[in-house]
């Protein structure tokens, strides 16, 4: 059996010192949940956040089978804590599960250059406009497939104003580009960045994720930043991030045969 589960000491443990701000948001009882071995010694958990999920404590074969079960997506991105959990993913999903190196990027709150990015948010190229993320936004990019992640762990803009936060670069009516919070928990974000094919390399990326950092150091929140490849590293290093490590996880769908 698996049980969903709030936070606890217990839990908490399982996932300590484990710096991801999807984990954090779980824990907090703020966006995701957490699923667990035992509601009362518990000695494995999974903490699920949108397309991603974290495995932590004793690897059990139940919780790594159950995903799609207690997610209902087709597709998921697999952190496994240690090697023996990446093993049981292995042995679970086989051939589905994609094993794919990640790039965590350090946490460090007095890193930032605020003049610097301030010059980096202005430099927008002519015919752009840059705009807070506002309700006719939120309901504009829910509907683009491209950018939806933006905005898709929230289920209305009043949730998204309580723990989100992002900027659109626009051109004309037709968002472009923007940087904006794939979740949220309490002192931060965690940031979701992309441009529109047609509109790459030209800085845009750069000025909306310069203009959102600049937002939240206003605020008082943490930008963090988790990078999916090479690009999205070079990025964050040109804010002011500093790399951290690669990591392992597993790109899985639905379809699978457990080996």
């Amino acid at each position: 059996m698996i049980y969903q589960t709030g936070s606890s000491p217990e839990i908490e443990a399982l996932f300590d010192g484990w710096e991801d701000t999807m984990i954090y948001s779980c824990l907090q009882g703020v966006m995701g949940q957490i699923y667990t071995d035992s509601l009362t010694r518990p000695e494995a958990a999974m903490a699920i956040l949108g397309d991603f999920c974290f495995f932590a404590g004793r690897p059990e074969r139940e919780l790594v089978l159950s995903v799609f079960e207690v997610c209902g997506r087709d597709f998921m991105i697999l952190t496994p804590r240690t090697g023996e959990w990446e093993k049981l993913i292995e042995e679970c999903y086989g051939e589905c599960a994609e094993r794919v190196v990640r790039y965590a990027i350090k946490k460090e709150p007095e890193v930032f250059d605020a003049v610097r990015l301030r010059r980096l948010a202005a430099a927008l190229p002519d015919g752009y406009a840059m705009r807070r993320m506002d309700e006719e936004l939120f309901l504009q990019c829910r509907q683009l497939a491209w950018c939806r992640d933006w905005v898709s762990q929230y289920p209305d803009y009043a949730a998204y104003r309580r723990h989100g936060l992002g900027v659109v670069i626009l051109k004309g009516d037709e968002p472009v580009s923007g940087a904006s919070s794939y979740s949220g928990y309490n002192g931060g974000i965690e940031i979701e960045i992309d441009t529109r094919e047609d509109h790459r390399r030209r800085g845009l990326a750069c000025a909306c994720g310069a203009e959102l950092i600049l937002e939240c150091l206003e605020r008082g929140l943490y930008p963090s930043w988790d990078a999916q490849n090479r690009w999205s590293v070079a990025l964050a290093e040109k804010l002011g991030y500093h790399f951290d490590r690669e990591y392992t996880a597993y790109e899985v769908r639905a379809e699978h045969k457990e080996g």
